[in-house]
């Protein structure tokens, strides 16, 4: 697939790296040739200097050739990624996708008005996360879920500490034990170190682990017993940093729980959020970074502590602050992808990436149209993605066990109209199922195969 990028940010530099490795054509434009010089310093892509609404550059680049534009300049330039996406399209370009910093933008009407024009995708990641944490805050029970068909499947997350029951049990012994509780599960993968291991029946449950478990809504509350897990009601929310994603956590936070508070350094920022929230969310001055400041805040009330200052370490050392004090969730914005295992190590429970939910929403744009949903998860080499099966799929000739499936992916659920089972070796999916894969990157291409 040729792809081509404008904005070689930190998005654009995530994305032309996370494309190519996936065996694309990439071309990133810039007009700041030390941002296209790292670019091109992490990824084998070309590089072309110049203006991303010059209709000239744009042709230099063969934009008309593009199956894929997306427009990504830093949030401060949203007028460029809109006019560079809209000449595109009129180059030629397949499919354009273009970042936002304009929530109003994302109303059903405007979204409309924009795919009239052209623009397949808007997203704001900044938007994007937010809603990221407030899912994250609906799961408490683990440091990360996801639903699927409004809940019918779950996958979940569960840390394997050094108090865990589940410390170095087989998960063929895992199975038994659950089989007498009657809950339907399935291990589809196991984050260890660096590595991102697809189980077997032999593998143990090691030190650190971080188990991926798929399941329906009830095997949740049996799942948390078996791991040693007690549900947490999130009611109170402390938010340190006061920024874009802060305000709008707290925006949609208001009308769900009682108590929001967030603690910003900066007094103006303060007055400014004072103003645009009003009196539901508790705005406080001071350094979230002070312990001092932070008891005298009254941080132990809290369930949940939401570190989303500028500085990774301020994120992930304020939540191991906010644990010691008895906070019982908490997550951080890590934008340094390489910070996320350390952030895991200390026991944040869920981290927050822009650039990887991004990459998941744009990843799906190089699959086959039967991808529904891409989500990469924090810390690991791999996708939950999920797939709509038709009649001629690859998927639907046969047992699953028959079928070749990738060594490297694992088909967890299947929803089927208002059904949802785990996958086992006799399944066979039918088509219109709605199907659930956990897969590492190197395999995501043959995974969409088998669902063209």
């Amino acid at each position: 697939m040729k792809i081509i990028i404008v904005g070689a940010g930190e998005v654009g530099s995530h994305l032309a790296k996370m494309l190519r490795s996936a065996s694309n054509e990439v071309t990133v434009i810039d007009n700041d040739n030390e941002r296209l010089q790292r670019v091109t310093g992490v990824a084998d892509v070309g590089a072309i200097l110049g203006s991303p609404t010059s209709i000239e550059v744009l042709r230099s680049a063969d934009v008309a050739g593009a199956n894929l534009f997306i427009a990504v300049y830093p949030r401060a330039m949203q007028h460029i990624n809109i006019v560079s996406a809209l000449i595109a399209k009129k180059l030629g370009a397949d499919k354009v996708i273009a970042r936002i910093n304009d929530e109003g933008y994302l109303s059903p009407e405007n979204k409309l008005m924009f795919k009239e024009m052209g623009i397949e995708l808007m997203f704001y990641p900044e938007k994007v996360a937010a809603d990221e944490i407030v899912e994250s805050l609906k799961h408490a029970s683990s440091a990360e879920s996801m639903d699927f068909a409004h809940g019918k499947l779950q996958v979940a997350l569960f840390r394997i500490d050094e108090d865990s029951p589940m410390m170095d049990v087989k998960i063929a012994e895992f199975a038994a034990i659950m089989q007498q509780d009657q809950v339907d599960f399935r291990v589809i993968a196991i984050n260890r170190n660096t590595d991102t291991i697809i189980p077997r029946f032999d593998t143990k449950f090691q030190f650190h682990d971080l188990v991926f478990i798929i399941t329906k809504r009830e095997g949740i509350p049996v799942l948390m017993k078996h791991f040693g897990l007690s549900r947490i009601n999130v009611d109170k929310v402390m938010i340190f940093g006061g920024g874009v994603i802060a305000e709008m956590l707290a925006r949609s936070l208001m009308h769900q729980i009682s108590d929001i508070k967030i603690l910003e350094i900066n007094k103006d920022r303060c007055f400014e959020l004072a103003e645009r929230l009003g009196d539901q969310v508790q705005i406080v001055n001071g350094d979230g970074r002070n312990s001092d400041f932070l008891m005298d805040e009254n941080i132990k009330d809290y369930d949940a502590f939401v570190a989303l200052t500028d500085s990774d370490e301020t994120n992930i050392l304020s939540c191991v602050a906010a644990r010691k004090f008895g906070v019982e969730r908490t997550i951080a914005e890590v934008e340094n992808i390489e910070y996320i295992h350390l952030a895991e190590d200390l026991g944040v429970d869920t981290i927050i990436n822009k650039k990887l939910i991004t990459a998941g929403r744009i990843f799906k744009f190089t699959l086959s149209g039967k991808a529904r949903l891409v989500k990469y998860i924090s810390g690991t080499s791999a996708e939950i993605l999920e797939y709509t099966a038709s009649s001629s799929s690859r998927i639907t000739k046969g047992m699953l066990k028959d079928l070749d499936f990738p060594k490297d992916a694992i088909i967890g659920g299947v929803i089927r109209g208002n059904d949802s089972f785990i996958a086992v070796g006799d399944t066979i999916i039918e088509a219109y199922d709605r199907v659930v894969v956990f897969a590492k990157s190197s395999a995501v291409k043959e995974v969409d195969a088998f669902f063209k």
